[in-house]
């Protein structure tokens, strides 16, 4: 195997890795509110939401991938020590916030870690600023829509079942959560998967393996794989913050969060953009909890998650930036 092969099949099995990472990190997306609201059981919840991961392979397209792999990063001044290093950025963001259980954006992490590498070979030319703009609104507008949304169903669902017991609504809503969340997990494999994908590809383009930029079917294949496999590890750390520490849940609100943060993961993966869906979903339970009153939502442990938020594109950057020094300096040496 000649040193560019090599290369490529390192870079292939990291992008495995993190995607396989992201979908342990964000179980906790796709199942807090159905484990929290005790609908499922967790062994139940990671199965259910691995399967409908994997499942979105079939029928979303590839727009999100296009994006990450050719709209973000300059593809003249892409290299393999860039794209790895990109991806160790993004890791070691993920596995640091897990630790410390916090849900922050593995999307972004990738998004990060890749920019950093690319500026620290290349300087800030090596930025697409048009295929950032849509990333960085959809940071405001994600979660802002799950909010929103998730606030909403759950009002008009109290309207209408405003006469019945709350046993009646509960076993109704107990069943219709099995929906909304095979419906968020339809969504969140639609959109981080491809974020592998578009990585995958650019590195097949830099190497010369494909003349075009596309997705191959097997790079398709092989992220929604891995994913869900890492969904079916599960992030336990996460789904308590995710499903008990922000605010209590019951099943009427549990599908009011993941309809509403699917509802928003659905918009932005049909216009190629790459979004959070940490973010959809936790600003839907937030969004959910604040019906009941302001002060049902655990406002300090909202605020802890915002601020990973906003560090998480600068330090996985900064991460990836010291990676592709680290591997410019192993080449040399």
């Amino acid at each position: 195997m000649d040193a560019a092969l090599a290369g490529l099949v390192a870079i292939v099995l990291l992008g495995l890795v993190f995607d396989f990472l992201n979908g342990f990190h964000d179980a906790a997306n796709s199942i807090a509110t159905v484990v929290s609201t005790r609908v499922l059981t967790p062994g139940k919840a990671v199965i259910w939401a691995a399967f409908f991961n994997f499942a979105a392979a079939f029928g979303f397209g590839t727009a999100v991938a296009t994006t990450v792999g050719s709209g973000m990063i300059d593809l003249s001044v892409v290299t393999y020590s860039v794209i790895f290093a990109g991806l160790l950025g993004a890791i070691a963001w993920d596995l640091i916030t897990w630790i410390y259980g916090l849900p922050t954006s593995s999307s972004h992490a990738l998004f990060g870690g890749y920019a950093g590498a690319a500026v620290a070979k290349a300087g800030f030319d090596a930025v697409i600023l048009s295929g950032w703009i849509k990333t960085i609104v959809f940071i405001v507008v994600a979660p802002i829509i799950g909010l929103v949304v998730g606030l909403l169903t759950t009002t008009a669902t109290m309207w209408v079942f405003r006469r019945s017991t709350p046993s009646r609504v509960d076993a109704w809503f107990r069943r219709l959560q099995l929906l909304s969340a095979a419906s968020f997990s339809l969504m969140h494999g639609a959109n981080d998967a491809q974020k592998t994908m578009g990585i995958v590809a650019g590195a097949l383009f830099t190497g010369g393996y494909i003349s075009t930029f596309y997705i191959p079917w097997w790079v398709e294949l092989a992220a929604y794989t891995a994913i869900s496999l890492g969904t079916l590890s599960g992030g336990w750390r996460i789904i308590k913050t995710m499903g008990q520490r922000i605010t209590k849940l019951q099943p009427v609100g549990g599908f009011a969060a993941e309809t509403g943060a699917a509802v928003a993961i659905g918009v932005a993966t049909a216009f190629g953009v790459g979004i959070s869906t940490t973010h959809t979903i936790t600003g839907a339970i937030v969004g959910v909890g604040a019906t009941r009153r302001v002060s049902a939502v655990r406002w300090g442990v909202a605020g802890q998650i915002v601020w990973a938020w906003i560090l998480t594109i600068p330090a996985s950057a900064v991460i990836g930036a010291a990676a592709y020094y680290l591997v410019g300096w192993i080449e040399a040496h």
